[in-house]
């Protein structure tokens, strides 16, 4: 499904990537985790063709993304911070981007499902983040690909909401898709990742599954895993 070879980035001087190998199988959800600065949307932005790395190789669904930029269409992407412009009303941001992919979509279920009917006609510059966060996932939802990515997912969402991300989320698994989360939210992504990948100064410090970090760490629960990660590497 993704497979990246000796993956390296820098900024200037800063190496963000320094060197990830990393297999993503068919099916199933996997988190990316990491302290801020680990190269977590560095990494994805890679992925989705946004961030040219210096060295090493990407495959997607079997297709190297340096031959071309077809295999982006097999992709769904919700970027952590939605820019929309604040004049388009709800329905004709929706419109456009169905104008764009050409895809068959199923949006009225998404719209129902979070409730967004009320804002179909209002301009997206005078939403709540919560609600915009909603528009996000409907947009990145609506389009049925094998594979997608979504970065800080669960931001601004009311309890409900959440829930019903969560449902959406294992209800789009069933289909045999592959989901890539980042999330700092340690609980949701405890109750959702089949599998985590946890990147640490550019590198892959683990990946396996939450039942496997905390034996790694000898900690009890998933959190104290994690923060045992962090402390351990910055002492």
């Amino acid at each position: 499904m993704v497979s990246i070879q000796n993956l390296h980035k820098k900024f200037g001087k800063n190496e963000v990537l320094s060197g990830v190998d990393l297999n993503i199988n068919k099916g199933g959800i996997f988190a990316v985790l990491g302290p801020n600065g680990s190269g977590k949307t560095t990494l994805i932005k890679c992925v989705l063709g946004m961030v040219i790395p210096d060295k090493g190789n990407i495959d997607v669904l079997g297709e190297n993304i340096k031959k071309g930029s077809n295999y982006r269409h097999k992709i769904d992407y919700l970027p952590q911070i939605a820019n929309f412009p604040s004049n388009l009303r709800v329905k004709e941001l929706i419109k456009m981007i169905k104008d764009l992919r050409g895809n068959t979509t199923i949006d009225e279920q998404l719209i129902d499902l979070f409730k967004l009917t009320p804002f179909l006609d209002k301009k997206l510059g005078n939403l709540s983040g919560g609600t915009k966060q909603k528009v996000n996932i409907v947009l990145t939802f609506m389009f049925d690909s094998p594979l997608v990515i979504l970065d800080e997912p669960t931001s601004g969402l009311d309890p409900i909401s959440l829930i019903r991300l969560k449902d959406l989320i294992q209800a789009e698994k069933a289909k045999g898709k592959t989901i890539l989360i980042t999330s700092h939210i340690m609980s949701f992504v405890e109750e959702v990742s089949d599998e985590i990948v946890f990147l640490l100064e550019g590198k892959i410090y683990f990946k396996g599954s939450i039942s496997e970090l905390k034996t790694k760490t000898k900690q009890p629960d998933f959190e104290h895993a994690i923060a045992s990660i962090l402390t351990n590497n910055h002492a």
